[in-house]
């Protein structure tokens, strides 16, 4: 979620029904700590609550003292990141990698526990590789070192993002541990979070992917967890309101280069659940300035409300 679950996102998931949003990840390495980047994705005092700060290492007095610096920053919750797959985390022993060493584990959940006042999570896989799906262990130790709660992605290490996730495993540790555990992994609807939840057990659901250009799906789910009606997926003229919401806090918070940098990638997601043909799309990713954007996403809607039929396509 580096790269994308940035504040304008977290904000927008929070106000649609998200119980927890979490920061972009921030590496505990001294080096990396404090560069401008990750200066940008440090916690503010108006993030919405619980603020909540992920953090990526491996060595257990680096998360440590990163552990105290974003509590000192105004973190309500720390969550430890061993669920990250991409390679250039894990060639760091870092991330997923951590799945394999159990010992190295429970010192960097110790170190970090014991740094805060504060809840310290984990997020984490279901193990390396098929054959060696560990998490019931990891997950012990996990409580065993005082982690208050668990997120755990229903694919390996090795997998990353391919295949269908299992949620086998995840109910096994549901059933070991007394702290809550989170199923994550292919959660994209209504029907697959109740058919999750019936499955594992968990105590409740992490969502990533899956919310991408449709962060509406968060107050779907809260709805048919609260047991109301669930509102069906926002007409096309509706999804515009998102975009427009989200673009303009991104302009806000990253200024003219990177908002417009950041919000071409936001709007590959949300156009592909719009009636926009394909060359259209793509002439958005052109555009340099923010204002071009405004005006082009201006266009745009108002093409969409001249259209009477939403499956319709607009051109150019």
């Amino acid at each position: 979620m580096a790269g994308i679950s940035d504040r304008p996102f977290r904000q927008l998931c929070f106000d649609q029904g998200a119980g927890l949003v979490v920061n972009e990840m921030i590496s505990s390495k001294p080096e990396l700590r404090n560069t401008r980047k990750s200066e940008q994705r440090r916690i503010r005092a108006d993030d919405p609550e619980p603020r909540a700060v992920q953090l990526l290492g491996n060595e257990p007095h680096d998360l440590a003292e990163a552990a105290r610096q974003a509590y000192r920053d105004g973190a309500q919750l720390i969550d430890l990141n061993l669920g990250c797959p991409a390679k250039k985390v894990c060639r760091k022993a870092a991330g997923s990698a951590l799945m394999a060493e159990p010992d190295t584990v429970a010192r960097l959940l110790e170190a970090t526990v014991n740094a805060v006042p504060c809840p310290v999570t984990l997020k984490m896989r279901t193990g390396p590789e098929e054959t060696w799906r560990n998490a019931p262990e990891i997950a012990r130790i996990a409580e065993e070192s005082g982690i208050a709660m668990l997120s755990i992605h229903g694919r390996t290490r090795a997998q990353k993002y391919l295949g269908e996730a299992e949620y086998d495993t995840i109910a096994q540790v549901v059933a070991e541990r007394r702290i809550p555990v989170l199923a994550n992994g292919d959660i994209d609807s209504v029907d697959r979070a109740l058919a999750v939840l019936e499955k594992t057990g968990a105590a409740g659901l992490m969502i990533g992917r899956a919310a991408f250009g449709r962060p509406w799906l968060f107050a779907q789910l809260r709805a048919a967890l609260e047991g109301r009606d669930v509102p069906p997926d926002p007409a096309p003229t509706e999804i515009m309101g998102f975009v427009r919401e989200q673009f303009e806090n991104i302009y806000r918070h990253y200024g003219n280069v990177m908002g417009v940098r950041i919000a071409r990638k936001h709007w590959g997601w949300y156009s592909s659940q719009l009636p926009i043909d394909e060359g259209t799309r793509k002439k958005f990713n052109r555009l340099e300035t923010i204002e071009s954007q405004r005006r082009w996403l201006d266009r745009r809607e108002a093409e969409l409300r001249s259209v009477s039929r939403p499956s319709a396509n607009v051109s150019a």
